[in-house]
């Protein structure tokens, strides 16, 4: 079973659509860099539905041994950079990222990418859910912006074309 250290937004919306626990069942061991834990904290001080991570007993927090300098643009947030540092530090992880910067960033270290979506089709494939289009309508309802281009590719990926 594979492993992943996740970014706060996969947490955030699968924790919002009712699933974050899929994630034991995907990996074997999921880190979260403290930067996570603190963005998510952030939110739920501001009312977002977020998932408090420490009360997972399957989310391990960890810190990167350093943070590539070529990575303080700021258009990454200090969650992204502390992820994407881990997953370099072990590229045996699965980076679980929703931004497509940092997605763009680790595929092109050669690093293994899921989104929140992959995480949804691959929970099918296991048989966790019948079906992922109620579950993809959550997560547009709850804020995560799908493309209808997107939206149709995972659906068709998940036989469930419409």
């Amino acid at each position: 079973m594979p492993e992943a250290v996740s970014d706060t937004s996969p947490l955030l919306y699968l924790h919002q659509v009712g699933v974050i626990d899929w994630l034991p069942r995907l990996f074997s061991d999921v880190w979260i860099p403290h930067a996570v834990v603190q963005e998510l904290a952030v939110g739920r001080r501001q009312g977002c539905d977020a998932p408090d991570p420490l009360v997972y007993s399957w989310i391990r927090v960890v810190e990167p041994q350093r943070l590539p300098s070529e990575w303080l643009a700021p258009d990454l947030g200090p969650g992204e950079r502390s992820v994407l540092a881990l997953a370099l530090e072990n590229p045996q992880r699965t980076a679980l990222l929703d931004d497509a910067l940092a997605r763009q960033i680790g595929q092109s270290a050669g690093l293994p990418v899921w989104g929140t979506l992959r995480v949804l089709l691959e929970a099918k494939k296991l048989g966790l859910a019948p079906q992922i289009a109620p579950l993809v309508d959550k997560l547009e309802a709850s804020g995560m912006w799908i493309s209808t281009g997107i939206r149709h590719r995972i659906l068709a990926l998940a036989g469930e074309e419409l």
